[in-house]
């Protein structure tokens, strides 16, 4: 068997559809595209969701909820994590956490929080911290060091 001689399956190819070649054919004025406009143009392509002028579903379904824009999402890790994984004086960096596969992805930092007993001393450097992970953290003697600086509380009432 040569290359040449290699044949489709017959009925699988079939002639295309001769449009526009006189009205004797079956096909001629307006080529099965119906009458004059916009759908009877080359190029014309209907927008996904259109539905004839009339107003879309996607526009009539009432919306719901809020997404915040300016939201910060934290990687979260808990001491009792850094107490399981490393050892008495280790220095903790957000690199090092990502390294030992605590975190996977920084986000827009990382958060320290409290869950978990703390026995060793450690030095933690993290974007922020819960109050009772640094409370923890210097209770068993080490230091919670933010790379962030902290943002001022506020009050209630603001008058």
């Amino acid at each position: 068997m040569r290359l040449s001689d290699l044949r489709p399956t017959p009925g699988s190819v079939k002639k295309p559809k001769r449009v526009g070649r006189g009205n004797a054919s079956g096909h001629g004025t307006y080529s099965t595209r119906g009458g004059k406009g916009q759908t009877a143009r080359s190029g014309y392509r209907m927008p996904p969701a259109f539905e004839g002028g009339q107003t879309p579903l996607w526009k009539r379904v009432p919306k719901r909820g809020f997404k915040n824009i300016l939201r910060k999402s934290y990687a979260y890790v808990n001491v009792g994590q850094l107490n399981e994984i490393f050892p008495d004086g280790a220095e903790i960096t957000p690199k090092v956490l990502k390294e030992h596969g605590i975190i996977k992805k920084y986000r827009n930092g990382v958060k320290i929080l409290g869950d978990g007993p703390l026995s060793k001393r450690l030095i933690v450097k993290a974007h922020k911290f819960s109050k009772s992970a640094k409370e923890k953290i210097t209770a068993a003697g080490g230091q919670a060091i933010a790379l962030l600086p902290e943002e001022p509380e506020q009050s209630g009432s603001d008058q």
